[in-house]
């Protein structure tokens, strides 16, 4: 990317190279397993054409992408996002896999077969009671895999008070497994523990709760795999330019075989709510514009001190510009394709993500903040390229 660069520090806080009128640059990363690699991509082609995000949010292995970019200065950031998934994806597979989609099904299933069996390394183990037949209460009866790896590789891999020095926005998602609500942890409003984003991970029954105080959290993902929401709420005034990096599609092929049902249900299920948080709060903008335009044509001492300040607030409404990056399965991916960690398909995965970003970022006309009263402006170079 050719744009000049504006970087500049603001005590902690580094601000690279951002358009016109943009307040605020967000990361916000979908959940998805071995597929976050493609995220790391993505941050690597960001870094690269020095754009840093000042708010950074994720959901289940977006959570612990957010946390590592969050918690490292940039220049070491790359590095540490490198050391995490060499790391998880530190086991061979195959020695050599032949050329041809019908080898790499067979290496990807091997590969999938042996995170079942084994776990991950610096991630997950294998419980030493199955849960099946462990006793109703203990530690073994409620997950498949014992997480406490993560707790170590994340204390390794990132500085949590740097995260909480707040000098870079950072929020994961989880669901309380009690009251079944959907919760954000915030470092604006909490101090960040390793926990929080080992809860925002926990996805069952794979992995257990985790506790946080006296309630006890799963992965988020199990109702919104998309944390743009929480930005997207924000009671602020802040112009957006925001990189929202899915790892599902919503939109696919119709299935042929049982395991193409298998995926297509996967991808539908946790591509959820990008399209329509984006649509909802486009309504929501256009509802706030009507109001704004209402009360102008009222007289100021009609209205009351309360109708005065919501007048005034909302002639400032944000504008947000979002560029969606979603990840395009390969054709001998199949269902398990999110807890496949060779170190080959990260590899692919990582490129695809670094290549995809290259891509959107040659748009210059996209990397602009809409004109005043636009609200909501979304991009997919993918969905472009379709429409060619």
């Amino acid at each position: 990317m050719n744009a000049p660069s504006t970087a500049s520090l603001s005590g902690s806080r580094y601000l690279g190279w951002r358009p016109d009128r943009c307040d605020r640059v967000a990361l916000v990363l979908q959940g998805g397993g071995a597929l976050g690699a493609y995220q790391a991509g993505v941050y690597q082609a960001l870094h690269e054409a020095d754009i840093e995000p000042d708010w950074v949010s994720g959901v289940s292995i977006g959570a612990i992408n957010s946390a590592i970019i969050a918690g490292n200065p940039r220049e070491r950031r790359l590095e540490r996002l490198q050391a995490f998934w060499d790391r998880i994806t530190d086991r061979k597979v195959w020695w050599f896999t032949p050329e041809g989609d019908i080898f790499r099904q067979a290496r990807n299933a091997t590969s999938a077969m042996a995170t079942m069996m084994l776990g991950q390394p610096g991630f997950f183990e294998p419980r030493r009671t199955n849960p099946w037949v462990a006793f109703a209460g203990s530690n073994d009866a409620t997950s498949f895999y014992d997480t406490a790896a993560l707790r170590d590789t994340l204390l390794e891999l990132c500085d949590f008070d740097l995260i909480n020095t707040k000098a870079v926005h950072f929020s994961v998602g989880a669901v309380n497994a009690i009251s079944g609500n959907f919760v954000y942890f915030d470092n604006m409003h909490e101090t960040i523990l390793p926990e929080h984003v080992m809860a925002s991970g926990a996805l069952p029954p794979a992995f257990p709760t985790v506790q946080i105080g006296t309630d006890h959290y799963w992965d988020g993902g199990i109702v919104s795999n998309t944390p743009l929401q929480h930005l997207l709420a924000q009671e602020d005034t802040l112009n957006s330019l925001i990189f929202q990096v899915d790892l599902f599609s919503a939109r696919g092929p119709l299935p042929r075989t049982l395991q193409d049902v298998m995926g297509r249900h996967k991808d539908i299920m946790y591509s959820s709510r990008t399209r329509l948080t984006t649509d909802l709060f486009q309504l929501l903008q256009n509802w706030k514009k009507k109001t704004h335009q209402a009360l102008t044509k009222i007289p100021d001492g009609d209205l009351t001190e309360d109708e005065r300040k919501l007048r005034d607030d909302l002639a400032r409404m944000p504008e947000h510009t979002i560029l969606q990056l979603i990840y395009q399965q390969k054709s001998y991916e199949g269902h398990a394709k999110d807890y496949e960690f060779s170190r080959t398909s990260m590899t692919e995965h990582w490129h695809s993500g670094y290549e995809d970003t290259r891509q959107t970022l040659t748009r210059k006309d996209w990397l602009t903040i809409p004109p005043d009263g636009a609200g909501i402006v979304a991009h997919d170079v993918h969905r472009d390229f379709e429409r060619r």
